[in-house]
C-alpha cells in the first residue's frame, strides 16, 4: 500500500476518532449540566449526532479510506461508552 494512501487512511480515522470524541464530550456536557437522560432534546441532540457519524463512516467505508470492520468497531464503542454514562445518570437521579 503507498505510503500516501496509509497516511490518508489514518486521518480519517483519526478524524472520525475525533467526531465520536466531541459526541461524547457533548453528551457528558448535556448530562451533566443541561438535560436528564430521558429529555426529547438530550435524545434529538444523540440521534442527530450518531446519524451524522454514521454518514460519515459510511462515506469514509464508501471512499475505501477505512474499512467496516473499523467503523462498525467505532460506532460499538462509542455506543458503549454513551450506555455507561446514560446508565450514570439514571443512577444518580
Amino acid at each position: 500500500m503507498p505510503e500516501m494512501t496509509v497516511d490518508h487512511r489514518e486521518k480519517a480515522y483519526a478524524l472520525l476518532k475525533a467526531d465520536a470524541d466531541k459526541i461524547l464530550r457533548l453528551i457528558e456536557v448535556q448530562i451533566e449540566n443541561l438535560t436528564m437522560p430521558q429529555c426529547p432534546l438530550y435524545e434529538e441532540v444523540l440521534d442527530t449526532q450518531m446519524f451524522g457519524l454514521s454518514r460519515e463512516i459510511d462515506f469514509a467505508i464508501r471512499l475505501g479510506l477505512i474499512d467496516e470492520v473499523e467503523g462498525k468497531a467505532l460506532l460499538e464503542n462509542l455506543e458503549r461508552q454513551l450506555n455507561i454514562l446514560h446508565e450514570a445518570a439514571q443512577g444518580s437521579v
